[in-house]
């Protein structure tokens, strides 16, 4: 039995990126929707550690769930998620990093194009 998103932010944004794939013929929408599908225990957990261990100075980011606070940010970079947790939106901003909702970086980066996806 297949279950529904009962956020209706989450729905709305899943159906927005569908759209834009299909608008920009960019695969990265698609594919980031299809993971938002799934169910929220199911979806990424990342560390700050992680991010910072796979990402070098003004990387762009896509987390498909929700960034944590666990570890340190040792340079800049945009992150864009789902959610961030309180501590790490505190250690992205000291870090002059940036915070960003996905639909921001699909307005800002229609095509997708030099995106790190970390899950």
């Amino acid at each position: 039995m297949k279950t529904q998103k009962t956020n209706p932010k989450i729905t709305e944004l899943i159906m927005s990126l569908k759209e834009k794939s299909y608008q920009e013929k960019a695969a990265i929408w698609k594919d980031l929707a299809r993971k938002l599908e799934k169910s929220t225990r199911k979806q990424a957990e990342v560390n700050i550690s992680q991010i910072n261990r796979h990402t070098k100075a003004d990387d762009l980011v896509l987390v498909p769930g929700k960034v944590l606070g666990m570890g340190v940010l040792e340079h800049k970079v945009q992150i864009a998620a789902v959610n961030f947790s309180q501590k790490a939106t505190e250690k992205i901003e000291n870090a002059g990093g940036e915070c960003l909702e996905l639909s921001q970086l699909m307005e800002q980066n229609p095509k997708g194009s030099g995106v790190k996806i970390i899950e």
